[in-house]
């Protein structure tokens, strides 16, 4: 069954850490070049693949003692924070242009971007956290693919108009400061428990 919170809960946690990452402004860059739909359904495809990767490992973790989930959980949202709040903006990532503009073409372009670029990225890791935590898998994995694409398709087609408008450090920062605070609240838990 379906949890309307914990997909909320999981699409803000998620947009917001996607949203200053380097494979929406990936997406961007194939976006001005290429049709839209065509690079929406490659990183759509490759979102979806890595969601359902983070949920599987997520639901093995709760097979542990609640207390040890909520413990690693914290543990790994604090340094995910931390990473955000770290991290360094080293200028804009090169995407290598498929030779044409069929579909095959260019929606591949985009999966394997993705695919290889997210691979241990902090909302996979964070995905898996969540999936561990709320010990409903179809919620976070919807919540999760659905803030990835939303992400995604601004990235795609507004992207360059957000960024003018709600500058990238202030989404960094409220990303940060949100998985700071479930990180603290998954230890409170564990350490209650």
């Amino acid at each position: 069954m379906i949890s309307f919170t914990v997909t909320a809960l999981v699409f803000g946690v998620v947009f917001l850490a996607e949203l200053p990452d380097k494979t929406a402004l990936a997406g961007l860059v194939l976006g001005t070049r290429y049709r839209a739909s065509y690079v929406f359904a490659g990183v759509a495809a490759a979102f979806a693949l890595h969601v359902a990767l983070a949920v599987a490992a997520g639901s093995v973790l709760t097979l542990l003692p609640q207390q040890i989930v909520h413990a690693v959980t914290g543990v790994l949202f604090l340094a995910g924070g931390a990473m955000l709040l770290l991290k360094k903006d080293d200028g804009e990532e090169h995407v290598r242009q498929p030779e044409n503009q069929s579909f095959w073409k260019v929606a591949g372009a985009g999966f394997m971007l993705i695919l290889v670029a997210e691979f241990g990225d902090l909302t996979q890791i964070m995905t898996a956290n969540l999936a561990a935590r709320y010990d409903s898998p179809l919620s976070v994995g919807l919540g999760a693919v659905l803030a990835l694409w939303a992400v995604a398709g601004l990235g795609i087609v507004g992207g360059k108009a957000l960024m003018k408008r709600v500058p990238l450090r202030l989404i960094t920062k409220v990303a940060a400061l949100l998985m700071l605070a479930l990180g603290v609240w998954s230890l409170w838990e564990a350490a209650t428990a």
